[in-house]
């Protein structure tokens, strides 16, 4: 059987203990991949939900904010936007109209 794998998403809490993001990305920049999107940050109710970078051959890496090691159980709302972002083949939401300062 051949299986071809079209998509590949690393999802990581960022107060994960166990997979830390530095290690994560570490691993990840071992493949040297060519990045498609740069790391940037991701928003659920105008709030950063995470990072996220894009790589060439379908791969994400994106971290969850607040989240620990079962990204779900900490985090479900911004875990789903996350997952339904990846499902449909898209970057989770950049909020366009972030300029770093308080509001």
């Amino acid at each position: 059987m051949d299986i071809q794998v079209s998509a590949i998403l690393s999802l990581i809490g960022d107060t994960n203990g166990r997979v830390p993001v530095t290690s994560s990305r570490y691993a990840v920049n071992k493949l040297k991949l060519p990045v498609e999107t740069a790391w940037r940050r991701w928003y659920h109710n105008k709030e950063v939900g995470g990072y996220v970078v894009g790589y060439k051959k379908g791969l994400v890496l994106a971290t969850v904010r607040g989240a620990g090691h079962m990204v779900p159980s900490y985090q479900p709302e911004r875990a789903l936007v996350m997952i339904s972002s990846f499902l449909k083949g898209k970057l989770p939401p950049y909020w366009k109209g972030y300029s770093g300062k308080s509001q």
